[in-house]
């Protein structure tokens, strides 16, 4: 696919995703989400990439979904009229997916998919979709100059992204409920007291503040370990018993220890710095059959 609404560039092994539409303030449309779906399905598997990184170009981060649309500006098909047995037996019909389904969910979902870490850079404005979908992303970190406002209830819609399984994870119940009433737009700083944004940097410091942790996720690190890493944590959490978490860590501890594990084990006593071999591509057997949601 070639992107028009975004850029995608690697470096020493960090993809930077950076949103680009500049002159509208980033504002999110129906082929940023296909583009930004299929940039996360391909990160996912394509071994240059360790970590990624995602910005906005411009002023802005994302100041949300561009309104100026003709007809409905979410881009779904108003002349259906959607069940929850069509979102349970139908998710993937084309005429669902493009008519019914949120664009902004289908983001945040294959950003939760990705087997990569994700660092979002929050530049400057990110509202509603551009709030939600870092939602997923590992680790958020703003400029000084970033406002971010989970704003749905100035313009009567509900929240959207995955957004009301997330933000509660990420910052509580109360607050989480606080800011989607209240649809204030929050400063860095009240985003960062609030446990949402992990540190506000001057402008010219937040890449490479970025780029300085991803490298960290990057150096000396086995690819497998992390991809089975970031995806247990996010769904072991909303397991119903540890007993599901215990027996994904039996297979995930099996499989890593007869591969990067005896490297990382030989390593330790050669006291060396480990040459890991796995592939994020190539997971272990179990991995497609456990992250399958049905």
């Amino acid at each position: 696919m070639d992107y028009e609404t975004i850029t995608w560039g690697v470096d020493e092994g960090i993809l930077t995703i950076t949103l680009s539409r500049p002159e509208q303030l980033n504002s999110f449309t129906v082929q940023m989400a296909n583009e930004l779906v299929h940039a996360f399905e391909r990160a996912g598997d394509d071994d240059d990439v360790r970590a990624i990184v995602v910005t906005g170009a411009g002023r802005a981060f994302c100041a949300g979904m561009d309104l100026t649309a003709e007809g409905n500006v979410f881009g779904l098909d108003e002349s259906l009229t959607p069940t929850m047995a069509d979102m349970r037996d139908r998710l993937d019909d084309p005429a669902i997916v493009a008519g019914v389904r949120d664009t902004g969910g289908r983001v945040s979902l294959a950003i939760f998919d990705c087997k990569k870490p994700v660092i979002g850079a929050i530049n400057g404005a990110a509202v509603g979709i551009g709030a939600t979908m870092t939602l997923p992303m590992d680790i958020r970190i703003a400029s000084d100059r970033a406002r971010i406002g989970f704003v749905f209830g100035r313009i009567g819609i509900t929240p959207e992204a995955c957004s009301t399984w997330f933000l509660p994870r990420l910052v509580g119940m109360s607050q989480a409920l606080e800011w989607l009433y209240s649809a204030e737009i929050l400063t860095a700083e009240e985003a960062a007291a609030g446990g949402l944004v992990r540190a506000v940097v001057p402008g010219d410091e937040l890449l490479p503040t970025a780029y300085a942790l991803a490298k960290k996720f990057v150096a000396g690190k086995s690819p497998v370990g992390i991809a089975m890493t970031r995806q247990m944590l996010y769904r072991n959490a909303g397991a119903a018993h540890p007993l599901q978490a215990h027996q994904v860590d039996s297979l995930s501890m099996f499989y890593t220890s007869i591969g990067d594990g005896k490297e990382g084990v030989q390593a330790f006593l050669d006291k060396r710095d480990p040459a890991f071999g796995s592939k994020a591509s190539e997971m272990p057997p179990f991995y497609d059959e456990w992250i399958s949601p049905r």
